[in-house]
Order: C-alpha cells, then structure tokens, then sequence
C-alpha cells in the first residue's frame, strides 16, 4: 500500500516516470544496497530522462517534418566539401539564438528539402522548436488569418518557433496579397527567428516572386543578412531521378560533384 501511495503522489506532483520506476527502482536499490542519495539521484535523472524524451515528441509532432528525411539518410557527397565540413556545427543549431538563416539553393530533386528536414530534426535533438511547412501552405494560412484580421496572432503563433522551414519558395501563387503577407512573415522574423528557405529560384529571380523591384531587394536583403547559403549545384543529379534509373536498371554517370567527393 505504501508503493501505492507514493505512485499516486507522484502523479499529483506530476512526475510520471517516477510513477513508474520506483517500484522496480526500489528493488534494486534493496537489492544492491543503495544508499538513500543513489536511490532518490537515480530517480530524479530518470524523471528528467523521461521529460526530455516526452518534451522531444511534443516538438516532432508540433515540426510536422517529412517522415525518413534525416541526417542518417541523406546522401553527403550532394554538398559542396566546405558544407559537409560544416554540417555537424550546423546541426547543433549553434547560430539559432542568433537568428541567422539558412538558405539552400538547387534544381528541382537534389535533396534540398532533405537536408532541411533533416537538420530540422538535428535541432529538435538540441531542444529547439522547429516548424517545417510548404511556402504555400504558410502563405494560405497567413492570407486566411489577414482576411479574419488575425494576422497578428497568427504571426505570434508563428514566433513560437525558433526555426520555421520554408519548402520551396519558388512555388508560391505571386499574387500581390501573397507576397505581402510573405514579406511581412520575413520582416516580422529578421534577426530575432531564424527562417530556412529552400527554393529553385536564385536571388536573381526573385523578381518573379515578389514583382516589386523594392520588395524583392529588400526580401533578399532580410534573409541573406546573417545566413549560411548552401548550393546544389547544376551538377548534382536529381534524387529522384536517380530513383527512378535504379528502379529501370538504368545506369548515370557520375556528376562531376560525386567524382571530386570521391576523389
């Protein structure tokens, strides 16, 4: 009956885990003569254990990050070498109190957004809150909440995350009302939150998302100011196409940038 009441004590006291070990931790501590500072350490680190692993779930789900794209996954040889000699500091998430972005650059299929997922969930191991969403879908969402006149809110919604990834910026609709909200998100974000920006368009066409010649300069100006701007050059295969070649037997060549990786 004591076991009992000290588990229910410990759901009051809202310390789940030791709910749930301290029964079993008991026997070990009698078992082994434990004195009553191990016994009650072990306890608290397991407590804490299991905060952290509860708290890291509640960020994977709230990240909505594509399912399998991580750092384990994702094929190195696809960065320029400087990259890949930086990319365990970066997916420590060292330059997020910053505020700094990063920005990644490439033809459609180059594993892009698998790194930035990827990285997304680096970060979320590092105890920061990420959001990963499709440009578009932030934008509709940002568009519904103007109309509602939430924007607001749904702006300081959006600052609850440390980092939001936007997928493929290129693929945003352009119209004048989407563009302004996305500007606003950006301005909103410069040097306090950290945004990464996936897009096949470089800056010199970022005319064609933002139309204005002063909006564009000065979009570009917010997102580059503080970030690490990574490049999959024309020479990377695409992905998916290397997918689709092995699935058909079909054998590529090399891009020049696997040979100089081999090499």
């Amino acid at each position: 009956m004591a076991l009992d009441t000290i588990r229910a004590h410990c759901h009051q006291l809202r310390l789940p885990t030791v709910a749930a070990v301290v029964g079993a931790t008991l026997e070990t501590a009698q078992r082994e003569a434990w004195s009553l500072e191990t016994f009650l350490t072990h306890l608290l680190e397991q407590e804490l254990d299991g905060r952290q692993t509860r708290r890291i779930t509640r960020l994977l789900k709230a990240a909505h990050l594509p399912p399998g794209k991580t750092l384990e996954t994702f094929e190195q040889q696809r960065l320029p070498l400087r990259v890949c000699r930086q990319l365990a500091q970066l997916a420590t998430g060292e330059f997020i109190p910053r505020g700094d972005n990063v920005l990644l650059f490439g033809l459609p299929g180059t594993g892009k957004t698998h790194l930035a997922a990827a990285l997304g969930y680096a970060w979320i191991e590092h105890d920061f809150t990420v959001l990963f969403t499709p440009t578009y879908k932030l934008v509709g969402a940002l568009l519904r909440a103007k109309r509602d006149h939430e924007l607001e809110r749904e702006l300081r919604h959006l600052d609850t995350f440390q980092v939001v990834i936007l997928d493929d910026l290129g693929y945003v609709q352009q119209s004048r009302e989407e563009m302004e909200v996305l500007f606003t998100f950006l301005a909103e974000r410069y040097e306090r939150r950290s945004v990464v920006i996936t897009s096949n368009l470089v800056f010199s066409e970022w005319d064609q998302i933002f139309k204005n010649p002063l909006t564009t300069a000065a979009a570009i100006d917010r997102v580059v100011h503080h970030s690490l701007i990574i490049e999959f050059g024309k020479d990377v295969k695409s992905v998916r196409a290397e997918e689709a070649a092995r699935r058909n037997g079909i054998v590529l060549a090399a891009s020049p940038a696997a040979q100089n990786a081999e090499g």
